[in-house]
């Protein structure tokens, strides 16, 4: 029987930091704008293909002022591998003027402020202000904490705000700078969407959904050694290949 969430959050992050003690965020950045706009850039796309377009995206635009005054044709045209450009860019822009307009150019430090900005919820906030500012006003709820966070059994919530109020209601308020770091890094080593390691996985006992994914993974594993001793002598072919077969 597994204990309430309450109870077994502590461990998790003990083994978390343990696992995983220098997590931060992938995207590089030198300043508050830099990481607001590396965040923006990252919705849908790889955090390596975000790293490989904003250096040339800072060098040419370097503040916020100069994002301001930038064509969305020439922003699209650099950050267009990043997928959905179109809005990014309007996005990018926009926000920039509204740093220039309303905040002296500089990228505001707290959240009510930075999710008046487009382009910008609760979770790109939350990023800006751990990686920015160390500060924690909330846990950043990507697509890797919200996956960790209902296999975990944290929040069987499916709206990210939810799923944040749950997860800020038994973590400590000390952790929340690194719990999402550190459940990205889980879920991105162990903790996959397709396929989890959970054999290799040392929550794996803290895990509601473990015991789960242990006996698919098991009775998966015994039908494709039946099949196997019912296939005739010389046919190598496994039981998910003999189903894409039928397709």
């Amino acid at each position: 029987m597994i204990a309430p969430a309450k109870e077994r959050i502590g461990e998790i992050i003990r083994r978390l930091r343990k696992a995983y003690p220098e997590s931060r965020t992938a995207l590089h950045f030198e300043t508050p704008l830099q990481i607001l706009v590396a965040t923006i850039l990252a919705a849908q796309c790889t955090d390596e293909k975000v790293n490989q377009i904003t250096p040339i995206l800072f060098k040419k635009y370097p503040t916020a002022e100069a994002l301001a005054q930038a064509k969305q044709e020439e922003i699209e045209a650099i950050i267009r591998p990043t997928g959905f450009y179109r809005n990014k860019a309007r996005a990018i822009i926009a926000a920039a003027r509204k740093i220039v307009s309303d905040f002296d150019g500089q990228v505001p430090d707290n959240m009510n402020d930075l999710i008046t900005l487009p382009g910008v919820a609760r979770k790109t906030a939350n990023i800006v202000l751990s990686s920015a500012f160390r500060k924690a006003e909330g846990i950043a709820v990507d697509t890797h904490v919200r996956r960790l966070a209902y296999r975990l059994g944290l929040s069987r919530q499916k709206d990210p705000n939810k799923i944040e109020q749950d997860l800020m209601s038994i973590v400590p308020k000390t952790d929340w700078i690194d719990f999402n770091y550190m459940l990205v890094d889980h879920g991105r080593k162990i903790c996959q969407a397709r396929k989890p390691l959970c054999l290799e996985c040392f929550l794996q006992d803290l895990c509601p959904s473990a015991k789960e994914f242990l006996r698919a993974a098991s009775l998966k594993s015994r039908a494709e050694a039946r099949q196997t001793s019912l296939r005739p002598k010389g046919s190598k072919k496994t039981l998910s290949q003999e189903r894409k077969k039928k397709k």
